[in-house]
C-alpha cells in the first residue's frame, strides 16, 4: 500500500514539474516573439514634418527615417505603415502600443531606457547652436538668459536649460529659424545634420551654425523606440539594422540626406 502511494505521489510530482517546465517554455517563447499592432505590418510613428528625417515632398512622405523604416520592414519580412504624429504624442503612442516603433531622431537617454527599449543606434549626432549671422552668441555658454526655441520635452530643451537658457516652445526647425531671423528668439539647439540639410535647401537663410564641442555636449545616439515589453521586436529589428549596416544601406541613406556618413561612431 505504501509502495503504491509513493508511486502515485512520484507520478503526480513528475507531472507537476513537467507542467511548470512547459509553462515556462511557453512564456519564454511568447516573450521572444515580435508583437505587432497589425499582423505582418510594422507600424511606425514619426512626425513627418522634420526634414531631412521625415517630411513631405509633393505631398509624399519621404526622408532618411522614412526610407530607413521601409528598409527595416523589408529586411524583417514585413509590410510598413507610417503614422505621422506630433512629437508630444509619439513616445506616449509607443507606450500605449499605437505604434510598434517610433523613428524620429530620438536620442537614447537613461530616463527613456527605464521605460522603453531601443534598437541599436543608427545615427551618432553632434549638436549645433543656430543663431543669426550677427548674433553676439559665439559659444554654448552664451545662451544663458537668452530666448532659445526648442521642442517641448525634447533633449534639445534639456540641453538648453542646462546652460541656463529661457526656452520657448517651437518644434519645427523651419519655423524656429524663421523666429530667429525675425528676432523673436535668440537661437535654437538642434542636430548638426538637420541644420546642414536645411541650409542646403535654404542657402539664403540669415543664420549660422556653431558646432557644440563634444566636451560640452556628448554626441547623441539616435535609435528606434520600442515598447518595453516587446523584446521580440527589438531582436528582429536589431538583426535587420545589422544587415543594413553591413550591406552599406545605412551609409548610402546618410550620404543622400546629409552629405556625410553620420551612422558611424
Amino acid at each position: 500500500m505504501k509502495k503504491r502511494f509513493k508511486r502515485i505521489a512520484s507520478i503526480v510530482l513528475t507531472l507537476f514539474v513537467a507542467i511548470l517546465v512547459l509553462a515556462g517554455c511557453g512564456k519564454s517563447s511568447s516573450s521572444q516573439k515580435a508583437q505587432l499592432k497589425t499582423p505582418g505590418t510594422l507600424t511606425i510613428g514619426l512626425e513627418g514634418a522634420f526634414a531631412p528625417y521625415s517630411y513631405r515632398q509633393n505631398g509624399k512622405l519621404t526622408g532618411f527615417e522614412v526610407e530607413l523604416g521601409k528598409d527595416l520592414a523589408k529586411k524583417a519580412g514585413l509590410k510598413v505603415n507610417f503614422v505621422p504624429t506630433k512629437w508630444d504624442s509619439l513616445i506616449a503612442g509607443v507606450a500605449d502600443k499605437k505604434f510598434d516603433l517610433a523613428l524620429n531622431d530620438i536620442d537614447v537617454t537613461k530616463a527613456r531606457k527605464k521605460n522603453f527599449l531601443f534598437t541599436k543606434p543608427y545615427i551618432y549626432s553632434k549638436y549645433i547652436l543656430i543663431t543669426k549671422n550677427n548674433s553676439s552668441i559665439k559659444k554654448i555658454q552664451d545662451i544663458k538668459g537668452k530666448k532659445i526655441g526648442v521642442g517641448v520635452g525634447t533633449d534639445n530643451e534639456t540641453k538648453a536649460k542646462k546652460f541656463g537658457a529661457n526656452t520657448v516652445p517651437s518644434s519645427e526647425l523651419a519655423t524656429t529659424i524663421q523666429l530667429i531671423e525675425e528676432g523673436r528668439i535668440d537661437g535654437t539647439i538642434n542636430s548638426r545634420e538637420a541644420f546642414l540639410a536645411y541650409k542646403k535647401d535654404q542657402p539664403s537663410a540669415k543664420v549660422k551654425g556653431i558646432v557644440v564641442p563634444t566636451s560640452e555636449i556628448k554626441p547623441a545616439k539616435v535609435a528606434g523606440l520600442i515598447n518595453k515589453n516587446n523584446k521580440g521586436l527589438k531582436k528582429k529589428l536589431d538583426k535587420a539594422l545589422k544587415a543594413l549596416r553591413k550591406d552599406g544601406t545605412l551609409k548610402k541613406l546618410s550620404q543622400k540626406y546629409f552629405g556625410a556618413n553620420i551612422t558611424k561612431k
